[in-house]
């Protein structure tokens, strides 16, 4: 009997340190990962400096998550998220759909460049990580009787961001606006799921909104000071630089 314990004592031990060397090695594996096949998604540059997993609570958190912009653009980053934490039932992954509890990003940056005759960086960077999505989702052309891999997807109850960050790029002026908390419930919960390209195209629909409203605010802002300042035609100017600048965004 006193073997038997000390072998199952041996065996919880060996449990323990197996749990914590796969919660201590999956940071550097998510690392790889993201790093590896975030630029074949995005069609662009894709870098994560660290990741942190808890495999028996779900929890994780990223630290400095880099997406560069399409070709032809100015900048070289679309937006950069300094940490993201997110909380994942870990049953849902045995299922159809994972499902997220929160998603929580702190001090995210983004870039937002307009073109005059329209379009945007971060329509580019959707339409690529649609594509690449859907193109990744077709059976090999070796195998016609295989059936097409089913896409990963999330049902996130909360998504917040706070703190952030967003650049304008307009006529090759950059119109630098801090952007208010925001918070998106239940997404994709309804539909039992969406791919991560929907995600991704509803957060930055939401975002994209609150950078329009929020630089549209800092040139009205900039032309009524100027105003005030006594300065000949600066109204007319300022309501002009806002007009272009709905223009640009498509208002």
């Amino acid at each position: 009997m006193k073997k038997l314990l000390k072998v199952l004592a041996v065996l919880f031990l060996l449990g323990v340190i197996a749990v914590v060397a796969i919660g201590f090695f999956l940071g550097p594996i998510v690392t790889k990962a993201v790093n590896t096949i975030g630029p074949k998604v995005t069609g662009t540059a894709v870098t994560l400096d660290a990741a942190k997993i808890s495999p028996l609570t779900g929890g994780a958190t990223l630290a400095g998550l880099f997406v560069g912009n399409p070709q032809g653009w100015t900048g070289d980053k679309a937006f950069y998220l300094g940490q993201v934490r997110a909380s994942v039932q870990p049953t849902s992954l045995l299922g159809s759909h994972i499902v997220v509890n929160e998603v929580f990003i702190d001090g995210p940056e983004f870039v937002y460049e307009k073109r005059l005759l329209g379009g945007s960086n971060i329509d580019a960077l959707l339409k690529q990580i649609e594509a690449n999505m859907g193109g990744a989702q077709q059976p090999a052309p070796t195998e016609p009787e295989a059936k097409p891999a089913k896409p990963l997807k999330f049902a996130i109850k909360s998504f917040r961001l706070q703190n952030a960050k967003a650049s304008v790029v307009i006529a090759g002026q950059t119109v630098s606006v801090p952007l208010p908390p925001l918070t998106i419930t239940d997404l994709g919960v309804e539909e039992g799921g969406i791919t991560p390209d929907q995600v991704a195209a509803k957060v930055l629909q939401r975002v994209l909104g609150q950078i329009v409203e929020a630089a549209g605010g800092v040139l009205k802002d900039a032309g009524g000071a100027a105003l005030e300042g006594g300065k000949d035609g600066a109204k007319a100017a300022g309501e002009a630089a806002k007009g272009v600048f709905n223009k640009l965004l498509g208002k």
